[in-house]
């Protein structure tokens, strides 16, 4: 089989680890071709193909570069602004499409390019590397095997990071730019889509950012389990992972991860025959079986792009799929603006 012919859209910090892949790839595997870079500054391509000892032509025009080329995939690791002309341009030229989370800027963008993928009979995966992750992959576990039937799912993310930069100026800096990846979690461990959102955004008076740092929201899953996120950016002291912590309760336990360590899960114990419940039952520790082999990150998640591409099958984060994960997020940002439940 031929290798992939790759054009890298966007030459800013992002790229470095999507950049890396590829050079290795190309280097172990073969199976992929590093064709081109392009950026809206061209010199900003022409340093990253210099970093990376790339003997590629650097382009600020991606209709130029695939014209030139004879790619059949795109990594966009453009603004989230940018995605939408990006992901389009590409499957006019008959182009598969990796790409950095968010989708889109926008529902109705995402919509429009779900839409296209699908027209043009070419793949379109967005990056979530946080389901790539042995630790997620293990809690996941825990609850597929010992949990039962979910009905609670906590999650809760509290830090303070300063940027600086465009996210101290952004309208809701914590759910636009950063809740996607718990949301998408909450999904990956629920095994669940959301129907319905509330979302209560604030700003606390010593934050630093311009909009709301803070927000609660609360989903109800199609399963029937209720999904509550609380967290902040501008929360000091006692700072959660960027996993965050998570407590799902099913019909026969509860399990648990702060994001760091292994995951657990206390059981309750099976009652012996012909004994009436008691108030409080006994409970069994649980921590998962095996492992996860496969590799943490974006790593983790390029590997499964490639894979689902060979085989000619949707990737775990296929662009249909990661649109539930992103009308999450601007759910929630309506459900903050209007005060009502919003439907999904």
């Amino acid at each position: 089989m031929a290798p992939y012919k790759i054009v890298v859209v966007g030459c800013g910090g992002m790229s470095e680890a999507w950049i890396r892949y590829a050079v290795e790839r190309q280097k172990k595997l073969g199976d992929v071709e590093v064709v081109a870079l392009v950026d809206l500054r061209r010199e900003a391509a022409e340093a990253k193909a210099r970093a990376f000892e790339l003997t590629v032509p650097c382009f600020s025009d991606l209709g130029e570069a695939l014209r030139a080329t004879t790619a059949d995939l795109v990594f966009d690791i453009s603004i989230p602004e940018s995605h939408k002309a990006v992901a389009l341009r590409a499957f006019s030229h008959g182009c598969s499409v990796f790409g950095e989370k968010p989708m889109a800027s926008s529902l109705a963008d995402a919509q429009v390019m779900v839409a296209a993928a699908q027209k043009a009979g070419v793949r379109y995966s967005v990056m979530q590397n946080r389901r790539y992750l042995s630790g997620i992959r293990a809690y996941r576990q825990l609850v597929v095997d010992h949990l039962g039937p979910v009905g609670i799912i906590n999650a809760d993310f509290y830090l303070a990071p300063h940027f600086g930069g465009f996210r101290d100026a952004m309208d809701s800096p914590l759910v636009l730019d950063m809740a996607i990846h718990t949301f998408d979690m909450a999904r990956f461990l629920a095994g669940a889509d959301p129907v319905t959102v509330y979302c209560k955004e604030s700003n606390p008076s010593w934050s630093w950012y311009r909009g709301a740092a803070s927000a609660t929201c609360v989903f109800e899953l199609n399963n029937g389990a209720v999904f509550t996120y609380r967290g902040s950016w501008a929360a000091e002291g006692a700072p959660t992972t960027w996993e965050g912590d998570w407590r799902i309760v099913g019909a026969q336990g509860t399990a648990q991860w702060n994001g760091a360590d292994p995951p657990w899960a206390e059981v309750v114990s099976p009652l012996p025959a012909g004994e009436t419940m008691p108030f409080q039952r006994s409970v069994e520790r649980r921590t998962p079986g095996g492992g996860w082999s496969g590799r943490a990150g974006h790593d983790g998640c390029l590997d499964e792009m490639f894979a689902a591409l060979k085989e000619d099958r949707p990737a775990e984060t296929d662009c249909a799929d990661n649109f539930k994960s992103i009308q999450m997020v601007f759910g929630a940002l309506e459900s903050s603006r209007t005060g009502k439940v919003i439907s999904l």
